[in-house]
């Protein structure tokens, strides 16, 4: 792989992840550069999400070291990293069916379902998500339950969520996966919005056109293990890349 240049805001070193003798991950080293949109990729299999959910506390590595903004996490606690300035969305929008739209929005930013029922929804808790919704065309949903929305709004909601916290960095695991064109074009100008405000993302993704357009640089997964990294140009003309995906 191509060597990588000063500090990471995140840095991944020699995750190892077995399930039953098969190696998800294998001395899988991933380092995110501050105010990058990073993409992972690699073929059905390579360990991609399984990576992510490592990093995010979500799963325990059987070996490995991870450091976000300067601070090593020998067990990655979810919550401990949300605080930190690290979230996520996943594959499958995670959402609270019977909650309000704005509930939802709530709960992410207090990272506690169970606040709900302690105290009332603030002034600022309202303005935060209202402000939030409307970022992501949702606002006229405020009211509504988050089962009434389509799957592509789910994700919408669950990408609003993970940025409540006003988060550092943002995991996004497979954001544009069954969503339509009109929503993957709104997740795209977030991206970049948000980017430009100074957030960095790693970003899982099978659409190679919405990495191409969006993501430099690019990480490939083969096996568990990164085989290259670099711009997309380099990523797409590396004989590796496309070994890797023919299976070769």
């Amino acid at each position: 792989m191509s060597p990588t240049t000063g500090t990471p805001l995140l840095d991944a070193r020699a995750l190892r992840r077995s399930f039953g003798g098969i190696h998800a991950v294998n001395e899988c080293s991933i380092a995110v550069q501050p105010h990058t949109i990073t993409g992972l990729i690699g073929p059905n299999g390579s360990g991609k999400t399984t990576a992510f959910n490592i990093i995010t506390g979500f799963l325990r590595a059987d070996s490995g070291d991870i450091t976000f903004d300067g601070a090593r996490h020998g067990r990655p606690d979810p919550r401990r990293l949300y605080r930190a300035g690290l979230s996520r969305t996943f594959q499958q929008a995670r959402v609270f069916p019977e909650l309000s739209v704005l509930e939802n929005l709530v709960v992410a930013a207090r990272r506690d379902w169970k606040a709900l029922f302690r105290q009332r929804i603030t002034d600022d808790d309202r303005r935060q998500a209202t402000e939030m919704l409307e970022e992501f065309n949702l606002a006229g949903h405020a009211s509504s339950r988050a089962a009434q929305l389509s799957y592509g709004q789910r994700k919408l909601l669950d990408f609003a969520a993970a940025l409540m916290g006003d988060p550092k960095l943002v995991l996004l695991d497979e954001p544009t996966a069954g969503v339509n064109p009109v929503m993957i074009s709104t997740m795209e100008r977030r991206v970049r919005e948000l980017h430009r405000r100074g957030v960095t993302f790693l970003i899982v993704e099978h659409d190679m056109n919405f990495v191409m357009r969006v993501c430099d640089p690019v990480i490939v997964l083969d096996r568990g293990c990164p085989i290259v990294e670099g711009s997309p140009a380099q990523v797409q003309s590396d004989p590796l890349v496309l070994q890797a995906y023919l299976g070769g």
